[in-house]
């Protein structure tokens, strides 16, 4: 991939790919969240500063039809604000509204377009609509990891039109740190495994038990784990579909010799509400009218010593429904455990993870906060992500 340093921009257009899907409101559209738009900050100073016309465009939501909710209009005002200067808008990102912003810009000239998904064509991977997005840059750039896993037109077949063609500095950083995790990680090197459902891991857990030393399993998913055991789960979140794939990761864990380790004791309550009666029990103690919501302070305690000895550290997905009190203790423990090895090299990736660090406070002490989350998912699943591949 080649590197936005080594592009020719100066003087150029460069239709630059960006992530600007925000967190907002959704019954006013203001922006809520604007991680996002900081994080492609570098890479079109980089740009402005080499005197490049940068023409940014971005997918926002899933509009059905021109939904004004989704506009990428007060995206373009909240960039200026941080850029400290004008940024032109296009009321589309095609056709006469876009070619006439394009053509006024001047060298150092910042411009927006319009939402990629108000035309059907951005999520065809369309090759017509790809050349007219093609008409608007002299060179291309893709900084938008967290739409590199799809196939669409602006990611993947604009790309090939472009001889010039660069990841920018937020894309490069994505994949370099992902690479090291997936090719030549240091260690030991523990990966932390969360969220709801066994069949969204299953993939990332039996790559992971490739090239990880150990695995630390969390969230609903375990469960489904504990069924794979003979147990009973209670009223637990599970999948029995996925028991016998369970029963094989465990077998496959056993025959590499690698360390998989599941909840020793877990926060069950009876409703799922906050602040909702709760207590401790041990693995296979669920009682038939509880179910699981958090794994317990043992596994906890026990989770953060594996942590605290690894050289590198992958978390994804959390471990209990953090979102509700007092169901977050063992999502904020390992937060808090990750951010406190400042010995290891530390990468958060999916959207509740990234969530949990920045409730938790520790977000300045992990090494890589990943923007994308179903992206840097199937990475390490050891997938080619189409948008990455277009750069090549």
């Amino acid at each position: 991939m080649k590197k936005l340093q080594d592009l020719n921009a100066a003087q150029r257009r460069v239709l630059c790919r960006v992530d600007f899907n925000v967190s907002a409101d959704k019954k006013t559209g203001e922006i809520k969240d604007d991680t996002r738009i900081v994080a492609a900050l570098p890479t079109i100073k980089l740009l402005t500063d080499k005197g490049a016309k940068v023409v940014l465009c971005s997918h926002y939501g899933r509009p059905e039809g021109r939904d004004p909710l989704l506009s990428l209009k007060p995206v373009a005002e909240r960039l200026s604000k941080h850029l400290g200067k004008p940024v032109a808008f296009a009321s589309d990102c095609i056709g006469a509204p876009a070619e006439s912003i394009v053509a006024g810009m001047k060298n150092g000239d910042v411009a927006v377009l319009e939402n990629l998904r108000y035309h059907a064509g951005e999520e065809d991977d369309d090759a017509a609509f790809a050349a007219q997005l093609a008409k608007l840059g002299d060179v291309y750039v893709n900084d938008a990891f967290g739409a590199a896993h799809r196939a669409h037109a602006s990611v993947h077949a604009v790309a090939k039109l472009f001889k010039e063609r660069a990841g920018g500095l937020l894309m490069a950083k994505e994949v370099d740190y992902l690479s090291r995790a997936l090719l030549k990680p240091e260690r030991p090197y523990v990966v932390v495994l969360g969220g709801a459902k066994v069949s969204d891991k299953i993939k990332v857990i039996t790559k992971m038990l490739e090239v990880a030393d150990t695995i630390l399993i969390g969230g609903a998913m375990a469960y489904t784990f504990l069924l794979a055991q003979g147990k009973t789960a209670g009223k637990s979140k599970v999948e029995p579909d996925f028991v016998q794939m369970a029963k094989d990761i465990m077998a496959k864990a056993a025959s590499l010799k690698k360390q998989f380790l599941l909840p020793v004791d877990h926060v069950v309550a009876e409703k799922f509400e906050a602040n909702a009666p709760n207590k401790v029990v041990g693995w296979d103690q669920i009682p038939e009218a509880s179910m699981a919501l958090d794994i317990g302070p043992k596994t906890s305690e026990r989770y953060s010593a594996e942590i605290a000895k690894a050289k590198m550290v992958v978390w994804n997905g959390p471990l209990g429904v953090f979102e509700l009190e007092p169901f977050n203790a063992g999502t904020f423990a390992v937060a808090k455990a990750i951010a406190a090895n400042g010995a290891a090299t530390s990468i958060v990736g999916g959207g509740e993870s990234v969530a949990a660090v920045k409730k938790a406070k520790v977000s300045d002490k992990i090494t890589h906060i990943s923007t994308g989350g179903g992206a840097s998912l199937e990475f390490l699943e050891g997938k080619t992500l189409p948008g990455v591949a277009a750069l090549d």
